[in-house]
């Protein structure tokens, strides 16, 4: 027999669209030969739907949706997501349906709380066995936590079953598939059962779905892959319960990996939340030059607009590394001197600031001149303001709230300041779009004479892996020093990373591509006494 993987792009909430994607991989599935179609995780409202889950309205929403989509299910079996509501219980589920009914409802044991997830507010775990026979195969069925657990795949076996069906909307980071491949094929070995993973595909909010559905068989081996970051359907040929080694799509290398998220979570939420275009600040630096070719990559040309927003301190080679890059990908230019305004905010405050020595305000009133600019542009032509810090300036606090900032969707919050270096390289082995200059000068804020980043932080390479150690290893301040890192250096940085806490509370959504990004994974509160001194 066949069954078929929907690697599909679910969107939460939208029972219509989501309906029609489950359709259009039944009717694939059939023309493929296929029996059964598996959809990811909760596919038919999207993943996750969080509080949406709290409203009677939605509950009921789903349960209409899942009795008109039943009707619809005829000459082949569907297992596919979605919530489950009995009395006052709700269920993380999967139903089977063959012509027209539901034949069988599984609801999901293992429910997640962690920094990612929070299922068990929203859901009851479930106890009974998910179970079916379909062209004398006796399958399983699994619900992504599920097969973290060593009893769904032993239990499973012990039922019977030959193949362990699995929906998952398992989210993207960088490390994120080994260890997929790693649990999945321990499960298949310690039980002797080949198992079935399908992955939700695209972005919502601050999270990546990447897809990379795959299969493993009993011994542990990957039969099936399917291409990461893309809709799609994967026919699998089982003979005897036991898949037929098929096609394998080729991993990619991490910088390919995670552009392609990047692009996909920029794609999804620019469309999903209706955005004509986007629009952002450009500075003659890396960061606004990966972010345009990202946009560009994404939207097209057509829909990117780059505003160059000059200083008396910007330098020439800035303006002219812009007006380079623009040229090259096509996208609507416009260049806005902020030094007037900028004269007209201090001559207002002159007085108030009698005596006083310029310092830092002065400093980040040129970033909120250029964020006040952004955002009416916005407000006037209805672009998506894209911001262009990385993950090392959020950490340490390195932006200016209400300035660089100022945005609706932050499309690097995730990425390294050594990681967008990365990204532009390999950006341009795709072909050169991001000047050699841009890449090779040392970065600046620009915001007084003669400045570069490393008058204030340490070389990017340290202050990274100083960030990486304590944020996403959760390394105290002794560990990451007995690593060789200056003593007195990680203790600013530390003391940085929680002195910016007020900032990052404020600072837009942004795609999550690293095991620990400043969204859902992290959860300081803004006032404590506690010393991270140990």
């Amino acid at each position: 027999m066949k069954i078929a993987i929907a690697q599909i792009n679910c969107t939460v909430g939208d029972f219509t669209s989501n309906t029609a994607r489950i359709l259009d991989a039944v009717s694939q599935a059939k023309n493929g030969g296929a029996a059964l179609v598996i959809t990811p995780e909760l596919a038919l409202t999207g993943y996750p739907p969080e509080d949406l889950l709290l409203r009677d309205d939605f509950r009921a929403a789903c349960e209409d949706t899942l009795t008109g989509l039943a009707r619809k299910i005829k000459g082949i079996a569907l297992l596919v997501g979605h919530p489950h509501t009995a009395g006052k219980r709700c269920c993380n589920a999967a139903s089977l349906i063959q012509d027209g009914r539901i034949i069988m409802t599984y609801c999901k044991h293992v429910l997640p709380d962690n920094n990612t997830f929070n299922e068990q507010y929203y859901f009851d775990a479930g106890s009974q066995s998910g179970i079916f026979d379909l062209e004398g195969v006796r399958f399983a069925v699994g619900i992504c936590a599920d097969i973290w657990s060593e009893k769904t795949a032993i239990n499973a076996r012990q039922a019977g079953a030959a193949v362990l069906l699995v929906l998952n909307a398992s989210p993207y980071h960088t490390d994120k598939q080994a260890a997929r491949y790693r649990v999945v094929a321990q499960q298949a070995v310690s039980s002797g059962i080949s198992i079935v993973c399908t992955n939700l595909t695209g972005g919502q909010d601050d999270l990546i779905f990447d897809g990379a559905s795959f299969v493993v068989n009993d011994k542990g081996n990957i039969t099936h892959q399917l291409p990461d970051f893309t809709e799609t359907i994967g026919i699998i040929e089982l003979r005897d319960g036991v898949p037929v080694p098929g096609t394998i799509a080729p991993p990619q290398t991490v910088e390919a990996s995670i552009y392609q998220a990047l692009c996909l979570g920029l794609k999804d939420y620019v469309a999903r939340n209706r955005f004509p275009g986007v629009l952002l600040g450009m500075s003659g630096g890396v960061d606004s030059a990966l972010t345009l070719a990202i946009a560009v990559d994404v939207l097209g040309a057509d829909k990117v607009w780059a505003v160059m927003m000059p200083s008396p301190y910007t330098a020439d080679i800035s303006l002219e590394d812009s007006r380079a890059m623009v040229a090259t990908l096509g996208v609507r230019y416009t260049e806005l001197p902020i030094e007037p305004l900028c004269n007209r905010f201090l001559e207002t405050l002159s007085d108030t600031f009698d005596g006083l020595p310029a310092d830092t305000t002065e400093e980040n009133l040129q970033a909120r001149v250029r964020g006040v600019l952004l955002m009416a542009l916005s407000n006037k032509y209805g672009p998506l303001v894209v911001t262009t810090g990385n993950k090392s300036e959020m950490a340490t606090g390195y932006c200016t709230l209400y300035g660089d900032m100022a945005g609706g969707f932050a499309l690097l919050k995730d990425v390294y300041k050594t990681l967008v270096y990365r990204l532009c390289h390999y950006r341009n082995s795709l072909g050169r779009v991001i000047p050699k200059r841009i890449i090779e000068r040392a970065p600046s804020a620009e915001l007084r004479p003669d400045q570069t980043d490393q008058d204030s932080l340490p070389p990017y390479e340290i202050l990274d892996a100083i960030i990486e150690a304590y944020v996403e290893n959760t390394l105290s301040v002794r560990q990451i020093i007995s690593k060789g890192y200056a003593e007195p250096v990680v203790h600013r940085i530390v003391h940085l990373i929680h002195s910016a806490e007020y900032k990052r509370r404020q600072s837009p959504v942004g795609p999550r591509i690293t095991r620990r990004s400043f969204g859902k994974d992290w959860r300081y509160p803004l006032t404590y006494k506690y010393q991270t001194d140990h």
